[in-house]
């Protein structure tokens, strides 16, 4: 059985905005993020996992975007601003070595 994927945590400090506020928001994601430097016991090299990319996009619109490199700790915080500008998803998406995406949602109302 495939292990599930971790749900991050996700902050914005205004769930409703008026139109060109900024929103800060503020994420947390379990994850190893392993640098392919290390080994394990027996020698081993243990493979590289890391999260790459990271986005956040508002109705489909991206506001910021980031990739990231192996010496970005485990369980990597990102804090970042927007500008709001419609009602909407926010939805934050990271991306590791294998592909796998680790999405979480949250939505903001502007007026």
């Amino acid at each position: 059985m495939a292990t599930p994927a971790p749900r991050p945590r996700i902050r914005l400090d205004k769930k409703e905005a008026k139109k060109g506020d900024l929103v800060e928001v503020k994420a947390l994601v379990a994850h190893i993020m392993e640098s392919g430097q290390r080994k394990d016991k027996d020698g081993n090299v243990i493979p590289r996992k890391i999260i790459n990319k990271f986005t956040c996009e508002v109705n489909g619109q991206l506001v910021f975007a980031a990739d990231l490199e192996p010496a970005v700790s485990a369980n990597p915080y990102l804090q970042f601003k927007f500008k709001a500008e419609e009602t909407g998803k926010v939805v934050l998406t990271w991306i590791d070595d294998d592909g796998t995406k680790i999405v979480g949602e949250d939505t903001i109302t502007v007026s």
